[in-house]
């Protein structure tokens, strides 16, 4: 077989489709984020057309008009409307390659095209989950710097409480506690993360959803246990098995990655005109369905190319892996470049200059009131958005 690998055209080819399929294999079989209810498919998304950006219909919340039937007047009844907006969508794509010297005679044996497909399935599977907490910290960003900045001449009124109106577009879509933690090491039971339970109130108020995703770093985690709060059964979802805490109303996913703002980052959004931010550590809640996902097809998945004559003529091989996607917060436009690909780092990203993107902490952001989010919010409730940033001590 690696005379036929060798030989040059037909059988080359030949072998990227194995290895692709063994990739794609691996990778539909393996538990990941993106396979579970955190994300949902969306068919108004074309992920295969020619563009980068596209536009997805998304529903806007109802806003039913009571009428007052009469026996009387014989006026017309004033009807509910139904209506949906566009979002707009950019699409990535993201390669993985490696250079081996020799590499043929390993990969054409059976078990190692099954080994080179399990690490391109994991490669994939890591950068895809990398992309959903780089977007949940982008939406972070954006709704923070609603509350602390200026958002259309007006200025923030910071996150969400029990009474603040879910439409007043000066507040954010957030909760901060402040110096509060998480979880208390007072009381007991679930009077021990009170203030989680409170944030869940303070942003859907009556629409507090039946349940949601917990975003947890290790030491939250560790938190939980101590108090004894999660749950004994384990909640089977999609391709994973999540722990649980509150009787299976949050389910926790657990990331040693690190989502919080530094101290530079919450200085540069405190430069804003509005409310300053105070809680110094970031959890996430996301409800069911809150990213939109669909792949890209690629048409050629897998490159393989060989340099023969490289290494005095021992050889050199590599290998190419390309896959793509649309990850999109429900509620949320990409007002971000629309003529290249966005990185993980992209997805965090602000504009003080059109089209390029910086940090928040970059020199050119001398007033965070003057940097544009690259997540827009597009619906006009905050009862309609799927994110909710929880800032803590």
């Amino acid at each position: 077989m690696a005379d036929e690998y060798v030989d040059g055209v037909g059988n080359k080819y030949v072998l990227q489709t194995a290895i692709g399929a063994y990739a794609q294999e691996a990778y539909t079989d393996a538990r990941r984020i993106t396979n579970s209810g955190i994300v949902s498919s969306n068919p108004t998304i074309d992920a295969n057309e020619e563009t980068f950006t596209g536009q997805l219909r998304w529903m806007k919340p109802i806003t039913p008009v009571i009428n007052i039937a009469s026996l009387v007047d014989p006026t017309d009844g004033v009807p509910t409307n139904f209506s949906s907006a566009f979002l707009t969508y950019i699409k990535t794509i993201r390669t993985s390659g490696a250079v081996k010297i020799n590499l043929a005679d390993a990969v054409t044996k059976e078990d190692g095209l099954k080994q080179y497909g399990d690490q391109v399935a994991n490669i994939r599977l890591i950068d895809e989950n990398n992309a959903v907490l780089s977007i949940l910290k982008g939406i972070a960003l954006s709704e923070v710097m609603r509350g602390t900045g200026t958002v259309n001449g007006q200025v923030g009124l910071g996150g969400q409480t029990f009474d603040t109106d879910p439409t007043n577009a000066r507040v954010g879509m957030y909760v901060d506690l402040g110096s509060a933690p998480i979880v208390s090491s007072n009381g007991s039971g679930a009077s021990r993360v009170q203030e989680l339970i409170e944030a869940l109130g303070m942003a859907w108020k009556d629409y507090e959803p039946e349940y949601a995703y917990f975003f947890a770093d290790p030491l939250m985690v560790a938190g939980l246990r101590s108090a004894n709060l999660i749950d004994g059964d384990r909640v089977t979802d999609g391709s994973i098995e999540f722990e649980s805490i509150l009787d299976g109303k949050l389910r926790l996913v657990k990331s040693r990655s690190n989502l919080s703002f530094s101290n530079a980052e919450r200085t540069a959004i405190n430069t804003g005109a509005g409310i300053d931010l105070v809680g110094t550590r970031t959890s996430f809640v996301v409800l069911p369905g809150a990213i939109a996902f669909e792949s890209v097809n690629i048409s050629k998945p897998v490159g393989i190319d060989s340099d023969e004559s490289a290494y005095h003529g021992g050889g050199t091989t590599e290998m190419w892996n390309r896959w793509g996607y649309v990850a999109h917060p429900v509620g949320y436009d990409w007002a971000g470049p629309k003529t290249k690909f966005p990185s993980d780092m992209d997805y965090q990203s602000v504009e003080v200059t059109d089209d390029v993107l910086v940090p928040i902490t970059h020199g050119s952001v001398t007033d965070a009131d003057n940097a544009r989010t690259v997540w827009q919010r597009k619906t006009s409730s905050a009862l309609g958005l799927g994110i909710l940033p929880i800032f803590h001590g």
